[in-house]
């Protein structure tokens, strides 16, 4: 059974920082790439940022870049957002997702986590 834990969301001021960190656990041979999405009440679920499987390449969406910072710990299988400067325009449920596999023959499988809120407001 694989599950994916997300942690570190609360309320925070406008330009205030969270950290969201994101743990995998379970029978997991290998991880390939790692992300965060967030979704506000009313909109479709967004992609903020995804990290490759060695963390050398990251993403960001455009309304993130330069405050958000993705990074991963493969040791622990665990990735996080470091989200700085943040608005209220970033209240949303953030969830963690993982393209995983589970033996050295399976598919790669896409799980996700739970969801964790952060909420900017004064």
């Amino acid at each position: 059974q694989v599950q994916l834990v997300e942690s570190g969301g609360g309320l925070v001021q406008p330009g205030g920082s969270l950290r969201l960190s994101c743990a995998a656990s379970g029978s997991i041979f290998s991880i390939n790439a790692m992300g965060w999405y967030r979704q506000a009440p009313g909109k479709q679920r967004e992609l903020v940022a995804f990290i490759t499987a060695d963390g050398g390449s990251t993403n960001y969406a455009d309304s993130v870049k330069a405050r958000f910072t993705i990074s991963r710990h493969n040791a622990n299988n665990t990735v996080y957002l470091q989200m700085n400067s943040l608005k209220p325009g970033d209240t949303a449920r953030y969830y963690c997702n993982a393209e995983l596999r589970l033996t050295l023959y399976a598919h790669v499988k896409a799980y996700w986590g739970q969801g964790t809120q952060v909420t900017v407001s004064s």
